[in-house]
């Protein structure tokens, strides 16, 4: 199966949450400029609405992701006054 290594390291959100080992659920990651649905897997189950990283291509539209948290979110927002 051919993988999509264009998508790991992208972000998205959970459309339909992943269900651990149990199965997948689904994201939309931003990708190529645009946004693209995936079927999703992860360790640990994850909600919808959640937001995730792609850590792997599976193939045939399929990724590995784990939750997220942008580290940049922490400053609040106001980077203006950053040095």
């Amino acid at each position: 199966m051919p993988q999509d290594e264009a998508v790991v390291g992208c972000t998205g959100k959970v459309l339909i949450g992943t269900r651990g080992s149990a199965g997948p659920g689904e994201v939309l990651v931003r990708v190529r400029g645009g946004s693209e649905t995936f079927l999703a897997w992860s360790e640990d189950p994850l909600p919808a609405g959640a937001t995730v990283l792609v850590i792997e291509s599976r193939g045939c539209r399929e990724v590995a992701v784990i939750e997220w948290v942008d580290p940049l979110d922490a400053l609040g927002g106001d980077t203006a006054g950053a040095s």
